[in-house]
């Protein structure tokens, strides 16, 4: 692993974290007040667009902030490239797989979502004695008991299924249109008011009712998912840049000035520095008709969402806090469900809920601790398993095009982050080997399926 310090490294305050075998919290001192928790979910963002990564034509200053005042990563990845099972990840530490959705959660009756035996984030800090709340997208079952109040959330605004019109809160996709507003369970009527905003009074109230106790809130913002509606002064802001970035860019500073609003909040109450913030995007940007195509970057990684090449799963991720050293920039490769042992550890949480398949990211805080040795990713026949720089997928998708891929030829692509970050290049010819160890990898995923290979042209089968 390699780390920079961008400012003065500063370790937490007094706090001493077990990193073997089940997790302790101890302090030199008396008992130290337990941190609150928020975990920042953005919807849809491009991997390299904050200005803090790079992106010189927006302007996102709150989050850029947070990363200076925390720990940056560069290799950060989602369990998957579409929303649900990203979420299902976070939410369970566990893969997709693990958590038992590998795909979206449908927006009709009937239709999937996390299991109800599955054990929340939430659930396990209410364990031991925090508050809960879920502000924003659910995207995990519009039906009990797959709602969040049934996932261990004591208090929950927001819209179940995969995207509204922030004004209308109307399911934004197609026919049959209907209304998509909750709160602990109940429809609510917000006629015109701008969701976020609606997101930031309602998390607001939340941390005003509960500052006298530990809370963790699931902040989860529903852009820059399209619709593509920033605030009225940011599209003004953008209005130099062609469309689709112009309006693109106009949500993604509008997630920050929200953001900014609620960290505002905390400090209002003296708690921005006894609270854990976690920000990251579910997965890459989106290049969908309803996006106009696209709007987000990436750099020169090829992909978007909905597959596995790089700017399809790396995204924007960073974490500020106790117990969290400031201005690091970890370079190392991890994973959406590390953040769940790795907050179980911050917290003292001293033992993990069975099945959970993260690793603690405390460790690459302060030490040169290695990479994240091996990561799959699989959604139906689509499927990929990086070692090391070595990334194999098979049916591989890029609705990017920044490269073409031949049906036949590129079923099975063989790429290396270190060599081309770019992808462009299948190596699969030129290193047979590499593709046979890297299937045989794939075969020992605990989650692996026999289907996963049904479709390997000949000469890969094993």
């Amino acid at each position: 692993m390699m780390f920079t310090a961008f400012s003065r490294m500063r370790v937490g305050i007094g706090v001493v974290i077990g990193l073997t075998a089940g997790f302790s919290y101890s302090v030199g001192a008396p008992e130290l007040e337990k941190p609150n928790v928020i975990v920042i979910m953005s919807d849809d963002q491009g991997s390299l667009d904050l200005g803090v990564y790079g992106a010189k034509d927006l302007h996102t200053p709150h989050l850029d902030a947070l990363a200076h005042r925390g720990v940056m990563f560069t290799q950060f990845y989602t369990g998957s490239a579409v929303c649900s099972p990203s979420r299902a990840s976070l939410l369970t530490g566990k893969t997709p797989q693990g958590a038992g959705l590998e795909t979206n959660a449908g927006a009709h009756k009937g239709r999937v979502g996390l299991p109800p035996e599955q054990v929340t984030m939430a659930e396990m800090l209410g364990e031991v004695g925090y508050s809960t709340a879920h502000v924003g997208k659910w995207h995990l079952g519009n039906e009990a008991p797959r709602r969040p109040d049934d996932q261990g959330f004591d208090y929950s605004f927001g819209h179940y299924v995969g995207c509204i019109d922030n004004y209308s809160h109307f399911f934004y996709w197609v026919p049959p249109n209907r209304h998509d507003l909750w709160e602990n369970g109940e429809e609510v009527f917000e006629n015109v008011k701008y969701f976020p905003g609606l997101m930031v009074e309602r998390a607001r109230r939340f941390i005003a009712a509960k500052r006298d106790e530990p809370f963790f809130m699931y902040f989860a913002l529903n852009l820059p998912h399209y619709p593509l509606q920033g605030l009225q002064k940011w599209h003004e802001y953008y209005d130099h840049l062609p469309m689709p970035r112009r309006d693109y860019a106009a949500t993604v500073s509008t997630i920050d000035e929200q953001i900014g609003h609620l960290l505002a909040e905390l400090e209002a109450y003296d708690e921005l520095d006894n609270t854990i913030i976690v920000f990251l995007s579910d997965h890459g940007h989106s290049h969908e008709e309803r996006t106009f195509g696209g709007g987000g970057w990436a750099g020169e990684m090829r992909g978007s969402k909905f597959g596995f090449f790089e700017a399809g799963v790396r995204v924007p991720a960073m974490i500020a806090g106790p117990g969290v050293p400031s201005g690091v920039v970890v370079e190392s490769a991890a994973m959406q469900m590390d953040l769940f042992p790795t907050i179980a550890e911050l917290v003292g949480v001293n033992r993990l809920p069975e099945g959970v398949e993260g690793t603690s990211l405390v460790p690459m805080f302060t030490r040169d601790e290695p990479s994240r040795d091996t990561m799959h990713w699989r959604i139906n026949q689509h499927w990929a398993v990086r070692k090391r720089d070595w990334k194999l997928q098979v049916n591989p998708r890029d609705d990017s095009k920044l490269s073409p891929l031949d049906p036949v030829t590129d079923k099975v692509f063989l790429s290396n982050i270190a060599m081309d970050l770019s992808e462009k290049e299948n190596l699969a010819n030129k290193y047979p080997k590499k593709v046979r160890e890297l299937i045989e990898v794939h075969r020992r995923w605990q989650h692996f399926q026999s289907k996963d290979l049904v479709e390997l042209p000949a000469r890969w089968r094993p």
